[in-house]
């Protein structure tokens, strides 16, 4: 697998959340707003290009009797400091995101991706698979946040983290009488998911007969 092919897999082919059904509980906890999920998204990509590129580092001199201990240390040292910024500079988003930017550190997402990649491979190589596995994550939490808000409140919006009074952008997209208000609540979490993982799987499995198709008259 080249490095481009190495990125792009936690888009679609490896995608964290609707592929591979990781990091769910947060995922389905934290969706209720484009708020929350572009924090989540920033924190987790953070904490797996940081926590890739260390164990790459390390990857040569830790024993492997003692690997997963000294890999969720490392994660949670850095998911700590990522923490304390947040408490630090954007106060709402830490009321908001709770207990789950901690849980960050039992995150399989992040401890996977130690073990399956950044202890094997390369520091840049170990660098962009975490970002493209955070970028995938992002995109997915911020596609379920934008379908729930939009459904359960009719308005699309975004705050700034920093200042939450600040308003960046309002839209309403559905007028009031239309809104379905129980897609804030976690039964609008599991179908929201269930109906993406569903189309992801199908455009998978359609794309993949068309490439046997290819192959097949090309012989």
């Amino acid at each position: 697998m080249n490095r481009k092919e190495n990125f792009t897999a936690g888009f679609i082919r490896e995608n964290p959340v609707f592929s591979l059904y990781l990091g769910l509980c947060s995922t389905l906890a934290i969706t209720t707003s484009l708020n929350n999920a572009i924090g989540m998204g920033v924190a987790v990509i953070a904490v797996l290009i940081m926590s890739n590129v260390i164990i790459s580092l390390i990857r040569n001199i830790t024993p492997s009797e003692i690997r997963i201990p000294v890999y969720i240390v490392v994660i949670a040292t850095l998911v700590k400091v990522i923490q304390m910024l947040i408490k630090a500079y954007a106060p709402s988003l830490d009321t908001a995101l709770g207990v789950f930017i901690p849980l960050i550190v039992v995150n399989c997402i992040i401890l996977g991706r130690a073990e399956a990649f950044a202890s094997k491979n390369g520091v840049l190589d170990s660098a962009l698979d975490g970002l493209g596995m955070g970028l995938g994550y992002t995109l997915s939490i911020v596609v379920m946040s934008s379908i729930r808000q939009i459904l359960a409140t009719g308005v699309l919006s975004f705050d700034n983290p920093f200042t939450a009074a600040q308003n960046i952008f309002s839209i309403r997209i559905l007028p009031e009488d239309f809104i379905i208000s129980i897609f804030s609540q976690p039964f609008g979490a599991f179908c929201t998911f269930a109906c993406l993982a569903a189309g992801l799987a199908a455009y998978k499995a359609h794309k993949e007969k068309k490439e046997k198709a290819m192959q097949k008259e090309a012989k």
